[in-house]
C-alpha cells in the first residue's frame, strides 16, 4: 500500500531542498513546479489563454512566457493571481494525478506530491499526510531576496501572497525545520519517513 505525502512549505522555505532529498532516496517526487512550467510551455493551450487574459507584454521575443513580468503582474494583484490560477491549475492537477496513480498502481511505499500551494489550492484531499517546510520569516525573507534579487518590498508581496508558514504548520502532519543546517533538515526527514513506513498506513 502507497502512502502519498504532501509536501509543501512557503516560497524560499527549504521545500525543495528537501524535495531533492527525497528524490536522492529514489522515492517518486510528483513536482507540481514542473509540470506548471510545462504547462505554459511555447505553443501550449494554456499560455494561449494566459496571452489573451494578460495581454502579449507577458511574452518574450521568442514566444516563451515571460516568467518575471508576469510575476510581476500577479503578485501585487489577487484577482489576476487567481485568473492564472485557473487557466493553470486544472492542467496541473490532471497530469499529477496521473503521476500519483501511475506510483500507487506500481505498489511503491511512499509518492510525494511537491506542492508550493498544497493549503491555498484546497489539494489536501490528493494526499494521505503532509509535510511543511518551515523557516522563520526573517530567514524566508532574507532568502529570497537574494536569491531572486528583489527589493523587500517584492519580497513581501511573494511571501504575503501565501499562507502564513505558522499557519501551514498547524496544519501539517509533521513538520521540518530549515533554520540549521543541511544534515539537520536531512535528519528530520529521515525520522518521519521511517515512521511512517513503519506504522499502519
Amino acid at each position: 500500500m502507497t502512502l502519498v505525502i504532501g509536501l509543501t512549505g512557503g516560497i524560499a522555505s527549504g521545500k525543495s531542498t528537501v524535495s531533492q532529498m527525497i528524490k536522492e532516496k529514489g522515492i517518486r517526487v510528483v513536482d507540481a513546479d514542473i509540470i506548471a512550467k510545462a504547462a505554459v510551455s511555447k505553443g501550449s493551450a494554456a499560455l494561449h489563454q494566459i496571452v489573451q487574459t494578460f495581454g502579449e507584454a507577458v511574452l518574450l521575443p521568442n514566444g516563451e512566457l515571460n516568467r518575471q513580468q508576469l510575476g510581476a503582474i500577479i503578485f501585487s494583484d489577487e484577482e489576476k493571481r487567481k485568473k492564472l490560477n485557473a487557466i493553470v491549475h486544472p492542467e496541473v492537477r490532471k497530469e499529477m494525478l496521473e503521476q500519483r496513480d501511475e506510483g500507487v498502481s506500481n505498489n511503491e511505499t511512499f509518492v510525494v506530491l511537491d506542492i508550493p500551494l498544497l493549503f491555498e489550492s484546497k489539494l489536501e484531499g490528493l494526499v494521505d499526510r503532509i509535510i511543511v517546510v518551515y523557516t522563520t520569516p526573517e530567514l524566508q525573507l532574507s532568502r529570497l531576496m537574494n536569491r531572486n534579487g528583489l527589493s523587500e518590498e517584492e519580497a513581501l508581496n511573494r511571501i504575503h501572497s501565501q499562507q502564513p508558514l505558522e499557519e501551514k504548520c498547524q496544519k501539517a502532519d509533521r513538520v521540518i525545520e530549515n533554520t540549521k543546517d543541511l544534515a539537520f533538515m536531512r535528519r528530520q526527514l529521515e525520522n518521519i519517513l521511517n515512521e511512517w513506513e513503519h506504522t499502519d498506513k
